[in-house]
């Protein structure tokens, strides 16, 4: 190509490079133009709808009163203009999303008399409002912080209860104004739609509100029972009916988050209570397997409250071994959960308690339970479900209120369990033994982390003392970490002594038992004997850490020690265990060591 070509084609690249730039510069130019018409389609679409100017003049004043760090005068000034801006106007704007918002934010940061102003414009609006999306926090808030108006809100609900509980957004509204808010009686007024037409028709306080008088009040707090009071056997049977007719509802609707609220477990737990009242046995029986049949696919949903907990406790101690059978089946891909639930491990407790094939509860229930014990120990619930299985309604670890709780099904396991109590707890405890131990005590890493926590140091001590079998290797764990240097060389890992509810465990360990307070003695374990403990640790401590303990922080442990040995040792262990602690030894223990007193005595006693 000669000089002439290449000007030539350099000349029409470069036309062409002015063109796309042209053609770039239109294409910026036409897309500006394009979005301003678009922002002025959008601006004059909102100033045409409904309130615009309104909703505009809120938004500016809500967004300097929803600021989270300024000072309270201020927060009132932008509060009350606020107010100023929707004031008679509430209803117009509150099922929009931003402005719902806005007025959540009056409820929230305004004072009493802004709250009571907004809930009395609502009035009349607000089963609407809890099915709204957006309004139906606004709901909530007014039901929380506006008590005076409480009641006349949750009357706006009556006769729509279990409608609205079934309802994919007003269900919230329902079970947080029951569980959260309510008083007994207004918890009572959200009761009443299960109780049937006839129910409501005569209860004239479910209709008064805050104005209804004291007595008319204390009888329907009485719930259902209240209902029933005085009925005739036909009567009674109606409104039984009716309730049944309203748990089917929940529990037949496709959408079964409602069976999983507190308010229908404890309409379910009344009407098992009031069948049980019916005189007719057949009858009794018929009542309850249709509601049984009718609930034993959700039974997992229920177990987290109490009253669900007790409607499926009364299902395991009523029902036949096939019901039982079904039931463990249910719960069975929830047991981790149900062991960390204050109120679902109730329903553990009673399924070990009742059920007579032991075999079954070991594969299906307990197996299940001691795999996770490594997470289950570190709260208290899931030690409580640990525990369980060896040392079952100890006070040591449940409350008496726990246990009369527990109890509650004893009478009836009486009447439809035919295994003695007390083989079913040391076939479970068999059971349970063999997983326990080999789970927390056979791996020294987990044993040594068990030993260490507060809690977990409870659960070593029952294992230890309690569970079946012998303990060879836990016994050489434990001895294993005895035998560290003491004091520990590591400031942030304390040696096992130098922790107290540690030391305390191998203390009740070396004891063979728990102090009883009441005999004032130690009540020896027949399941563990601690003289191969004992071999153990003369054999593997040694005399220099054991000395080096007894003057500092394991006085009251080697004391113990001391009274094993005398108490079962032979004669070898004895000459030994004086010779680590002559006279010269006992000089050196210093006046400020604690426990002194009682580890001289210990020593002098061998």
């Amino acid at each position: 190509m000669d000089e002439e070509e290449v000007e030539e084609n350099e000349g029409e690249e470069g036309d062409m490079e002015v063109d796309e730039g042209e053609k770039a510069g239109k294409s910026q130019s036409n897309a500006r133009e394009s979005h301003k018409a678009q922002k002025a389609l959008q601006q004059e679409r909102k100033a045409n709808k409904q309130n615009s100017a309104l909703l505009q003049d809120a938004k500016r004043a809500w967004s300097l009163a929803r600021q989270k760090n300024i000072k309270t005068d201020e927060r009132k000034k932008h509060i009350d203009n606020l107010m100023k801006v929707v004031r008679g106007k509430v209803q117009e704007v509150v099922l929009k999303h931003d402005a719902s918002r806005i007025v959540q934010t009056i409820v929230k940061y305004g004072g009493q008399t802004e709250r009571n102003e907004i809930a009395a414009e609502l009035k009349g609006h607000y089963r609407a409002l809890a099915q709204s999306k957006y309004s139906k926090f606004l709901v909530t808030k007014l039901i929380r912080y506006c008590p005076a108006h409480r009641s006349s809100i949750l009357l706006e609900f009556k006769s729509h209860v279990i409608r609205l509980l079934l309802h994919r957004e007003a269900c919230g509204v329902i079970s947080d104004s029951y569980d959260l808010y309510a008083n007994a009686y207004e918890r009572s007024l959200l009761l009443q739609d299960f109780y049937g037409k006839e129910v409501a028709l005569f209860s004239s306080a479910s209709t008064k509100g805050a104005d209804a008088t004291e007595s008319e009040k204390a009888s329907m707090r009485k719930g259902l029972a209240g209902a029933l009071e005085g009925a005739d056997a036909e009567r009674r049977k109606r409104i039984l009916a009716a309730v049944k007719e309203n748990l089917d509802l929940v529990l037949n609707n496709t959408e079964k988050s409602a069976v999983s609220h507190s308010i229908f477990h404890h309409v379910m737990w009344e009407y098992l209570s009031e069948v049980n009242h019916v005189e007719d046995e057949t009858e009794r029986e018929k009542l309850r397997r249709e509601v049984f049949e009718g609930s034993q696919d959700v039974l997992a949903e229920m177990v987290h409250t109490k009253d669900g907990s007790r409607v499926v406790r009364e299902f395991l101690a009523q029902g036949t071994a096939k019901d039982r059978k079904q039931i463990v089946k249910t719960l069975k891909p929830h047991v981790e959960k149900i062991c960390k639930d204050d109120d679902a491990q109730l329903v553990l407790f009673t399924a070990l308690d009742v059920i007579d094939d032991t075999k079954l509860t070991a594969k299906s229930l307990v197996a299940d339970i001691t795999s996770k014990a490594p997470s289950l120990y570190q709260s208290v619930q899931g030690r409580r479900s640990l525990l369980y299985l060896i040392v079952p309604r100890t006070l040591r670890h449940f409350s008496p209120a726990q246990i009369d709780m527990i109890m509650e099904t004893d009478a009836i396991r009486a009447k439809t369990s035919k295994k003695d109590p007390t083989t079913r707890q040391e076939e479970i405890r068999k059971a349970a033994s063999e997983g326990l131990v080999a789970t927390l005590l056979d791996d020294a890493g987990v044993f040594e982390e068990v030993l260490r926590d507060a809690g977990g140091s409870l659960l070593v001590t029952e294992i230890m003392l309690y569970a079946d079998g012998e303990k060879p290797q836990a016994c050489e764990n434990l001895v294993r970490m005895l035998s560290a240097p003491y004091p520990s060389e590591d400031d942030t890992k304390p040696h096992i002594i130098d922790i107290p509810h540690s030391s305390r465990a191998v203390k009740t360990i070396l004891q063979g038992g728990h102090f009883s307070k009441q005999t004032k003695a130690v009540v020896p374990s027949t399941s563990f004997s601690p003289i191969s403990l004992v071999k153990l640790w003369i054999q593997t401590v040694g005399k220099e850490n054991t000395q080096a303990m007894a003057k500092a922080g394991g006085a009251f442990v080697v004391a113990t020690l001391c009274d094993r040995v005398r108490d079962d040792g032979d004669a070898k262990m004895k000459k030994e265990l004086k010779g680590w602690f002559d006279d010269r030894f006992i000089a050196q223990v210093g006046d400020d060591v604690r426990g002194k007193s009682v580890l001289l005595e210990s020593i002098r006693s061998l």
